[in-house]
């Protein structure tokens, strides 16, 4: 007889070899494309990746046919998603993961199929920190990349800063991601660096919640941080029509257009002219990432970063 691990890890190797044999499968009214569900209630983080997909699939229609897009049937963190996108093993439902985005790395572009088309034109590696509010004069004083070596940065479980971070030489303190916010304001920890299309609306949600927690005033860190659509390497099918369809919202616009839309007024509160720029390294970007197509990346630092 057959122990209970003996028979979940059976039906694990079926559903594996049934997704193998049909990578873009089909249930229904067309293609499930199924994205990772946000983990709490108020989270926005992500509403512009769902729309570039959607408009992606949307322009592919006629060559590929009807789809649905749907969230996942459980909520995750990014390394749970990933991981399960990697194995796209799924017991508890019918339809594992099949896309996901994540900030790229050599190790995720080995294990998965990413497209090279960044996601926000790489806007994410622009951060503005949340602070508690009786911390503003300490960071009044920074200037380098080492002013702020001893301070504690905190991140959400499994993100992938954690590891620029930690090879620039800074502590780094990981929680759940609503925990963040109240962890910040209570000072357990010095910043929680957000993206600028991040940072604003998050302020919003969780200050009247937390009156201590502000915005710092005066700084702006940056990384090469391009965030990509990742799909399971068997899934060629799919990563291949959504690519095909972003690179058709690249040239009519409408790329353009969902990044303004999400984008353009976060740029402008953002107010770059007015904030040091500390650069830094991330060591974990790929050779092959596009840094050299400028039509890919918000820049609006070129001038300050050749200096």
């Amino acid at each position: 007889m057959c122990s209970g691990y003996t028979q979940i890890s059976l039906v694990r190797m079926l559903v594996a070899f049934i997704f193998a044999l049909v990578p873009l499968a089909t249930f229904g009214n067309g293609i499930k494309v199924i994205y990772p569900a946000y983990e709490t209630d108020t989270d926005t983080r992500f509403d512009e990746e769902i729309e570039i997909l959607r408009t992606a699939l949307n322009l592919t229609e006629a060559e590929y046919g009807p789809y649905e897009l749907l969230p996942s049937s459980v909520r995750m963190n990014e390394a749970r998603y990933l991981v399960e996108l990697e194995n796209q093993v799924s017991v508890s439902r019918l339809v594992p993961l099949n896309v996901a985005w994540s900030s790229t790395s050599v190790a995720k572009e080995k294990n998965l199929l990413p497209i090279r088309i960044p996601i926000s034109k790489g806007i994410l590696g622009y951060r503005i920190a949340l602070i508690a509010k009786d911390k503003q004069a300490k960071f009044d004083q920074v200037k380098t990349p080492a002013d702020i070596r001893d301070f504690t940065i905190g991140q959400g479980l499994g993100w992938g800063d954690i590891k620029v971070y930690e090879a620039n030489g800074f502590n780094v303190r990981s929680t759940q991601y609503e925990s963040l916010f109240g962890m910040t304001a209570l000072g357990r920890f010095d910043l929680f660096p957000r993206g600028i299309t991040e940072i604003f609306t998050e302020y919003a949600i969780h200050s009247a919640s937390y009156p201590n927690l502000a915005i710092e005033k005066n700084l702006l860190l940056y990384y090469p941080w391009p965030y990509y659509f990742f799909f399971n390497k068997n899934d060629v099918a799919l990563k291949t029509r959504i690519e095909v369809g972003m690179r058709k919202m690249l040239a009519d616009g409408s790329f353009d257009a969902v990044f303004n839309k999400y984008n353009a007024e976060a740029i402008q509160h953002a107010d770059f002219k007015h904030r040091r720029v500390i650069v830094l390294k991330n060591p974990m970007l790929p050779k092959e990432t596009p840094l050299g197509d400028s039509s890919l990346w918000f820049d609006p630092l070129a001038m300050a970063l050749r200096r």
